[in-house]
């Protein structure tokens, strides 16, 4: 099967063998959920040689499924905010988010997120979607946030994430010299309180996975290259903070640095495959200068 990118609004897919039905050969062949797939169904966005079929019509070689996605609306404020955009396509933007703003609306954020600043770059670009976040980070951790333009491309990356299959790494400087050159971390994490927004450690938590290896060692940090295997809240800031090596500038978990006023980590890997591609790619985000800084500071006072 080869799926091939026609247009911003449409996708068809060349059926290479017979006798199987449309819902089976989309849920099978391109992991399409049965939700998305009754969703487009119901509002006639399947079409088999042009024309909309019954699902349960059989296929033959030769055939051509389309897949058609509608304009939309979004009603998030815009606000010209700056995005540093590491590739974009029909489908994804892919975003090296700044620290100091919340990726989301939420109660107390309604304004200065970068769903605002997704808002006014859509209208700006003249795209018509809804805004949709593949992936979360912490308003003061930095780096590679996805945005899908569609409910196909959000199902088709959020799958990934559900099934273990992306790979994302993160560069921290942590608190303390690691003496190990890398480790695993295998801890279930659980909220500290109910209403807390602290996590814990806690046997009653569900599992996560961070595995680290050591990339500098200083006179009393350590820059570590990250890699998460599960997507837990804090988990990175969790864990590390757990075995006594807290992340700089963490006053959640740790304490303030007076020469970084966040938690010095940044999600600076993610291996993917896009929507429409068979092959994985990788994004890398640079790392940001508040980082940069804090690593000639450490270096300087090795000097000392």
């Amino acid at each position: 099967m080869k799926l091939f990118n026609n247009s911003e609004n449409m996708m068809t897919i060349h059926v290479d063998r017979d006798g199987v039905d449309l819902e089976e050969f989309l849920k099978e062949g391109y992991d399409i959920s049965s939700r998305l797939f009754k969703k487009m169904y119901r509002r006639n966005l399947i079409l088999v040689n042009g024309q909309f079929q019954k699902k349960n019509i059989v296929l033959n070689k030769g055939d051509m499924v389309t897949l058609v996605v509608e304009d939309e609306s979004d009603d998030t404020p815009p606000e010209a905010i700056p995005l540093d955009i590491v590739y974009e396509n029909d489908d994804v933007i892919i975003i090296n988010k700044q620290p100091y703003i919340v990726v989301h609306q939420t109660k107390s954020h309604q304004t200065n997120t970068i769903a605002n600043g997704i808002s006014h770059y859509f209208k700006y670009r003249g795209i018509k979607r809804k805004i949709r976040f593949v992936n979360r980070l912490d308003m003061n951790t930095s780096g590679i946030l996805i945005v899908a333009k569609s409910a196909f491309a959000h199902q088709q990356m959020a799958l990934q994430f559900d099934r273990r299959e992306v790979e994302k790494k993160y560069l921290a400087v942590v608190s303390g010299v690691i003496k190990e050159d890398e480790g695993t971390i295998d801890l279930p994490i659980g909220r500290e309180e109910d209403r807390s927004v602290r996590k814990i450690v806690t046997e009653d938590g569900k599992q996560a996975i961070t595995k680290y290896k050591v990339i500098e060692r200083y006179s009393d940090a350590t820059l570590l290259d990250v890699q998460i295997f599960t997507g837990k809240s804090h988990q990175i800031r969790v864990h590390l903070s757990y075995i006594g090596h807290p992340i700089i500038g963490d006053t959640l978990y740790h304490e303030p640095h007076e020469y970084i006023d966040r938690q010095a980590l940044h999600s600076y890997y993610l291996k993917i495959r896009l929507p429409r591609e068979k092959e994985k790619r990788t994004f890398i985000a640079e790392m940001p200068e508040d980082m940069k800084k804090l690593i000639e500071y450490l270096k300087k006072q090795e000097n000392l």
